[in-house]
């Protein structure tokens, strides 16, 4: 056996065991006593060992990129992040000996830029978040390294038909609810690879389950959803870390899902700090862009008259985002007011009230 084979060899053996040492990430049930009839729960991804949903993709990156020979002992490992995959990715190139680098806007939460550091990563700013992926090509090129894509590798890196991915645990821990067939399952877009392991899990497993995009203000998914147009771009980056893009990622899957919308960042925010009031802990912000979804559909089912459960996606926890979305300074030099959007997300959920307006297809 040759040298990279046996090295390679190893370098699975340690991340296998790694995922054995880890338990599967919680389902929080979230009573929505304005909607009668729907049970909402959110899978808890910021429990994983690195914070957040992040970490399944990040093993299953760097398992495809091992078995497809790409990675080399002592070589580093290159990734564009908004900063929860790099964060990922730097605990497993630390587990296998790797140097690490992250590109990721220079915007990016400051918190996350230290847990990369933590886990012994480096970090390379770029100020222009759309150039991100080009940053990364040029640095694996020079320095001999491989460049992970997560935004290309993502649906593809996952196994989707099995092995605890998200949509088979979420079935898994499902099965013993009043309603174990979801009738929606939601998630915002970041590479899009999660949308298209849950949108072809319920496929292949059959389950009438109806899967929901819900997307960031400054993102081309939602408008590439409704026009079918993946050439679409824009000149700037998200303001939700880790959730929209400027351009339609190859890892992003409309044939799989059901329906789209978009959600206002100032809505999405809202949403963050009322989802943190009632678990009582700090969540991130695409949380709150998922549970505007979740809500957006449960209020639906009930004005059809339909019962059922819904599960949404709890991405990472809010610590990272200290001195950005909680920090009171922040919100107000941003031009947020989010208090009038709290009040009638509380409204819709506590009382049935209707929410505020916003784009959506397949409703």
């Amino acid at each position: 056996m040759n040298d990279l084979r046996q090295w390679t060899r190893e370098a699975v053996r340690i991340i296998e065991a790694d995922f054995q040492r880890s338990a599967d990430t919680h389902l929080i049930p979230l009573a929505l006593p304005g909607l009668p009839g729907v049970e909402l729960y959110f899978k808890d991804e910021s429990s994983h060992p690195t914070g957040s949903l992040k970490h399944r993709l990040a093993r299953s990156l760097f398992l495809y990129a091992l078995c497809n020979g790409w990675l080399r002992e002592g070589k580093p490992v290159i990734e564009a992040s908004s900063g929860s995959t790099a964060i990922s990715e730097a605990y497993f190139a630390r587990l296998l000996g790797l140097p690490f680098i992250a590109v990721v806007p220079a915007s990016t939460a400051r918190e996350k830029l230290a847990q990369i550091a933590f886990y012994g990563g480096q970090t390379h700013l770029v100020d222009d978040p759309t150039r991100i992926h080009a940053e990364s090509v040029r640095l694996a090129q020079e320095s001999g390294g491989h460049f992970m894509d997560q935004f290309t590798y993502a649906e593809r890196a996952t196994d989707w038909r099995a092995n605890n991915n998200i949509a088979e645990s979420i079935f898994q821990q499902m099965r013993h609810e009043h309603f174990p067939e979801p009738a929606w399952l939601v998630s915002s877009p970041g590479t899009g690879g999660t949308l298209a392991t849950l949108g072809r899990y319920v496929r292949y497993r059959q389950y009438a389950t109806r899967v929901l995009c819900a997307d960031a203000e400054r993102s081309v998914f939602y408008p590439s959803y409704v026009s079918g147009d993946r050439s679409l771009t824009l000149d700037c980056g998200s303001r939700i870390e880790g959730i929209g893009r400027p351009r339609v990622e190859p890892s992003f899957m409309p044939q799989v899902l059901d329906a789209a919308c978009q959600v206002p960042d100032a809505l999405s925010l809202a949403a963050m700090h009322y989802l943190a009031r009632r678990l009582n802990r700090r969540v991130g912000a695409s949380s709150g862009t998922n549970l505007v979804g979740a809500l957006l559909v449960a209020r639906q089912m009930v004005q059809r008259g339909e019962r059922g459960s819904v599960v949404a996606i709890l991405c990472d926890a809010g610590e990272r985002y200290a001195t950005s979305y909680y920090d009171d300074a922040w919100l107000t030099a941003q031009g947020f007011d989010l208090a009038p959007l709290i009040a009638a997300l509380a409204a819709c959920a506590e009382r049935g009230s209707e929410l505020p307006d916003l784009p959506c297809s397949g409703l």
